[in-house]
Formats: C-alpha cells, structure tokens, sequence
C-alpha cells in the first residue's frame, strides 16, 4: 500500500493513511519518511475518513471491521481495494507486469532497475524494498517516473486478474498460497491478457504448460529458449553467465537469480534496451530487501534474511548459499496454519534434501497474524519430520528462546539465515542474533 501511497503523492494527489502500527507507536521511522513525502498519517479510528475523502483504499490484510470502513459506509463513500487502485494506474499506461509464485520482487526490481538506467524514466511498483532505489525519504518500494509502469502482480488474493499488461511476466509456477489446479487457470489468463506478448519461464514444466498456444517469449537456462544463458558459473558473491556471446555478471547469489536476470533481460529487449546495455546496468544490481540480504557479522558468524517461504523458495535459498562450505543455522518461521499445513510435505523434503550434517535447522512457532484458524499443526511437527529424515533440527516454540539458543551454538565461520514471510519483525529478529552473538564474544 505504501507504494501507491509514494506514486500517488508523487503525482500530487493528496494522500491520508491509517495503520495500527503507527498507532501502536511502530516502525516510526518508515512513517516519518511517508510524511516527509506530504502523506498525512492519521489515527485508523474512523475520524479522518469524511466528505473529503474521495475513495477508501483498503488491503486485503485488514478486516471489515476497523473503524475507517464504517465511517466510509455511512457516508456512502466508495471502497476499493488496493489492486483495484493499482489495476487504474496500470492498465492506462504501458504496462510491465510480473507474475509467478517466486522471484516476482527480483525481477520487478531487476526491471525496473535497467529501464531507470537505459533512462526509460519507469514508475516502479514493487511487493519489496529495491535497494538500488532506497534512498530516504522514499521507502525504496516505488519510484515514481514518466516512462512505462512496472508492477508486482500478486496471485495470492487472486487480484492478478484486474491488470492488462502490455506485456506479462511469468517466473514460474509452483504450490504456494493456492493449489496447483487453481494457480494454472489464473496464470493463464494473466498471460492471455498481455496485449504484446508475455515472457515466460521455459526451465518451469508448469508455466510452459500454462501458455501453450499462447505469444510467448522464453527465457532458460537448462532448456533451449529465446534468451538463454550458458556457461554459469557462481563466483562467490554472484553468478556470471553469457547471453550468445556476451557476458553476464550479476553481484546476487544463486541459480534463481540467474532465472530472474534472464527473464529481465527479455523483457528489456522488448523495450529496446539491448542485451549489453542491460548486462551492463545489472553489474550495479545491489538486490531486494529480505532477499539474501546479509544483515551483518559478529564473533565470525555471519547473519542473512531471506523471504523464503514455500518449498521452491527454500530450496532456492539453500542452493545458493551451499557455494560456500561453511555450517548453516536455518532459522524458519512458518506463516498460517492452513499454508503451512498445506506446504508441510514440501518443506520437509527441501530441508532434507540440501541441509548437511554440519548444518541445523532451527523452528519456532507458526507465525499467527489473527483471524480465525484451525491450529491443527506445529512448527513441532515439521521439526519431527525433518529428523525422521536425518536431519539436526530443534523446535523451540518462542523465538526469543530460540535465538538465545542460536546465539550459545553457533561458533566462528558459521552462517545463520533466517527465513519467513508475513512477519516485518524477522529482520529485527535477524539483528538480534547479531547483538546476542557479539554480546557472546
């Protein structure tokens, strides 16, 4: 929603925003940046939604029942969501949109990232924090410019459906927040909509299948495809690989990313850009907030945060980081007991299949956002699959416990990566292992 938010006062819209956390005195500092922008923070009590007010803009995360819902009832003014918004802004522009069950941030911001560079002046919307484009005030989530748009397009909540992409990205398609059979029928449609074509995943059985018969551009690595790179090598802080005969260095880690830099690489060439000029541009590339973000080190141990949280995610994850040789302490939150119930064969055969006897995976509870769910499953259930299957893995059901257990067992040269999704404290969490660690040394 903050994204919008940027783009829109950009633009000079006038823009209120309410959120519990600023109520609850949180995250200050990335509220005071939304008001050095000329956004009005104001209390989500109902008070400030009045006849002034054009549009009520909501998420998908909040509940029918916070008070700035009734108050724009009653006055009978309109309520849209978040996408909806998004869909208007989209739609009448030249559209850039990427879709999939992973990498949709990386690629958004990977495009997003040469376009600004080959001075195609984007305006950017992305699910994460571009650290090519974090720059105080702004969040790092939006850049505002005059060029084409380039979005994150969300399947999760199904609102994929409101966009109409000039063209249309799909990473991939894998089992996330929605079963496979609904996921297929959905990606589908997003690509049939692209009025120019759309670049899809041809290493991905699934996406192939899904736009069978449809205007595609591919991109691979192991299959043959309109844009491939050969000759990947991972170097240690990124990957190179060549594109026909011109070379491609991107300073991020993993296979996955080489997957995302080929499928920017296609759509630039769509714009104009040439393979060089964006080849180029993604040697400055620094990468997306929470995405192998290494937070920092203390007493030798090196501590990363990382969104991973569906199978495909962790193993990706994982891949990447076993260039190196050194011991991992996995600490994985889960979010959902539905998601994680649903996810729960998939988690357990990634962490068998790529975690070493060096290395330990460590699990606290289900993170639980509220709402009504069936607690029918535990982080201790996973933890009990994952040692069935000869793994080291520990459930400690409160995080703060675990990270003083963390912190007390790992030693000089070990690595700790911590994985989840929904919760924005994890990274605080991340920095706290940090201080536990140095206090340690």
């Amino acid at each position: 929603m903050s994204a919008i938010a940027q783009v829109l006062a950009g633009r000079g819209v006038r823009v209120l925003g309410s959120d519990r956390n600023h109520d609850r005195g949180l995250h200050s500092e990335m509220f005071g940046n939304l008001k050095a922008q000329g956004i009005e923070l104001v209390a989500q009590d109902g008070r400030s939604v009045d006849k002034g007010v054009d549009e009520l803009i909501v998420s998908s995360a909040v509940e029918a029942s916070i008070p700035d819902i009734g108050a724009a009832q009653r006055l009978g003014i309109p309520i849209r969501k978040r996408a909806e918004l998004l869909a208007d802004l989209f739609n009448d522009a030249q559209g850039i949109a990427v879709g999939g069950t992973s990498g949709k941030s990386t690629v958004t911001g990977m495009i997003g990232t040469v376009l600004h560079g080959a001075g195609l002046a984007p305006t950017i919307v992305s699910g994460g924090k571009m650290l090519n484009f974090d720059q105080k005030p702004y969040l790092g989530n939006a850049i505002e410019g005059s060029g084409p748009l380039v979005i994150e397009a969300d399947e999760s909540d199904g609102t994929i459906a409101f966009y109409e992409p000039e063209i249309s990205v799909l990473t991939n398609i894998s089992l996330d927040h929605m079963p496979l059979d609904e996921l297929r029928p959905l990606f589908r449609a997003y690509c049939e909509r692209a009025r120019q074509t759309c670049v899809v995943n041809a290493d991905c059985e699934e996406s192939v299948q899904a736009t069978e018969g449809l205007e595609r551009r591919t991109f691979a690595i192991d299959h043959v495809a309109d844009v491939r790179a050969s000759d990947v090598e991972p170097d240690g802080s990124g990957v190179s690989f060549s594109i026909d005969a011109t070379p491609v260095r991107i300073p991020v880690l993993g296979y996955h990313n080489v997957s995302n830099a080929l499928a920017t690489i296609a759509v630039c060439q769509l714009m104009g850009v040439s393979v060089g000029k964006s080849a180029a541009i993604l040697e400055d590339f620094k990468g997306i907030a929470r995405r192998l973000e290494v937070l920092g080190s203390a007493g030798g141990v090196t501590v990363i945060d990382d969104f991973a949280h569906n199978p495909d995610k962790v193993v990706a994850t994982l891949r990447a980081l076993k260039v190196h040789d050194s011991p991992l302490h996995v600490v994985f939150q889960p979010h959902g007991f539905g998601p994680t119930r649903m996810l729960r064969e998939g988690l357990v055969d990634a962490f068998t299949s790529h975690l070493d006897e060096s290395d330990r995976l460590w699990m606290p509870e289900i993170y639980y956002a509220g709402g009504t769910a069936e607690k029918t499953i535990s982080s201790g259930d996973l933890v009990a699959d994952v040692e069935r299957g000869g793994k080291r893995a520990a459930f400690v059901a409160d995080r703060e416990s675990l990270g003083e257990q963390v912190a007390e067992a790992v030693k000089e040269g070990d690595r700790i990566v911590v994985m989840g999704a929904r919760d924005d404290s994890l990274t605080d969490f991340g920095h706290s292992l940090l201080a536990r660690i140095e206090a340690n040394s």
